[in-house]
């Protein structure tokens, strides 16, 4: 499954009581899929899924898929502290349909996570998931950074095809596409070389939509014909996203193939606009894209945390709400400095 271009890491709203606020996770994905980003990945770090029970991430998942378009690359944050318990969330988001799942290492009991554990445990999911598998190295939050070493093992696996690294190291991403660079594999894409997933090629198999014909004399039914969709391969190999907005470019110049991004989930078209310059091969445009972004994206992103990400998305059309205790939502003073940064980043 190809990984190419911007994917924004989606929020969990809220009301102000901590429920879930289901409506507004379908009025969030709706406007994403109408957005240019190739997809958007469901209860990862941004999503606060260690702040919901097994029941809540079920729900999330969901409402999530219910409100996507089919044109979007799905992926589920499955990860949790167990094989299992990772699995049979992984096995839920394929009976809902999803694209992918999106896993953590596990990191609780960290003075026993030696390699052979981290590689026991990916392989386990891996071996049994109905999903591909894309790995997620996030060591501010887990206290865990994946070694080049072990991913690079994990790589060889045909079931995991790619590796959202948020170490913030560019070092590190260009380590991984050389040293993952002999896995090499093709996958479905369209004529424009965005990606098909199963779900696609599924949903192109189904039949076709029969509706009702109101006439003068009767109600007959006529099939109305889908989009045919046409595709071609291409060779992707083992995949990296980048997991900071304000590297963006220099990890697309390093080899990611593109970005797994919070700042997306904020301003998505800002951020695929990096993207497009660079493949566009305009080395000035994509610089200036690049800056627009890079301050905002530190700040709002690095520094504020979820809290700051929620206020940005209130401000540019989505809905952001509060966070969920223990997280507060952010100053006055913080939402008048992030109401600048934004200020030429508004959708």
């Amino acid at each position: 499954m190809l990984l190419n271009g911007i994917f924004a890491a989606i929020t969990t709203p809220f009301y102000q009581d901590g429920k879930i606020y289901f409506r507004k996770i379908e009025h969030n994905v709706d406007r994403y899929s109408r957005t240019p980003i190739s997809g958007i990945a469901v209860l990862g770090s941004t999503g606060e899924a260690v702040m919901l029970s097994d029941e809540e991430r079920r729900e999330v998942l969901r409402e999530a898929r219910n409100a996507a378009a089919n044109h979007t690359v799905l992926l589920a944050g499955v990860g949790a502290e167990s094989a299992i318990a990772t699995l049979a969330l992984a096995e839920y988001a394929a009976s809902l349909s999803y694209d992918a799942v999106l896993i953590r290492p596990p990191h609780y009991y960290k003075p026993q996570m030696k390699p052979e554990n981290i590689l026991a445990f990916y392989r386990f999911v891996a071996d049994r998931s109905p999903l591909p598998v894309v790995l997620y190295n996030a060591p501010v939050f887990t206290g865990y950074d994946m070694p080049v070493e072990i991913i690079t093992q994990l790589a060889e696996h045909p079931n995991i095809i790619g590796i959202k690294e948020s170490g913030g190291s560019l070092e590190k991403v260009e380590r991984l596409v050389q040293s993952t660079g002999h896995v090499q594999y093709e996958v479905p894409v369209t004529e424009v070389f965005t990606a098909v997933t199963a779900r696609m090629q599924a949903e192109e198999k189904a039949p076709e939509n029969v509706v009702p014909v109101e006439s003068l004399s009767a109600t007959t039914t006529a099939v109305v014909a889908k989009p045919k969709l046409k595709t071609r391969t291409k060779n992707a190999g083992f995949q990296v996203l980048c997991g900071s907005a304000h590297q963006l470019l220099n990890a697309l110049e390093k080899g990611a193939a593109g970005a797994l991004i919070a700042f997306a989930s904020v301003a998505p078209t800002a951020c695929f606009e990096v993207y497009t310059a660079w493949k566009d091969r305009d080395p000035k445009l994509a610089e200036e894209k690049q800056q627009r972004i890079a301050a905002p994206s530190q700040r709002i992103v690095g520094q504020l945390g979820i809290p700051g990400i929620k206020y940005g998305l209130d401000l540019n059309g989505y809905y952001g709400g509060p966070p969920r205790l223990p997280l507060l939502p952010v100053t006055a003073d913080a939402k008048q400095e992030i109401e600048k940064l934004l200020s030429d980043i508004r959708n």
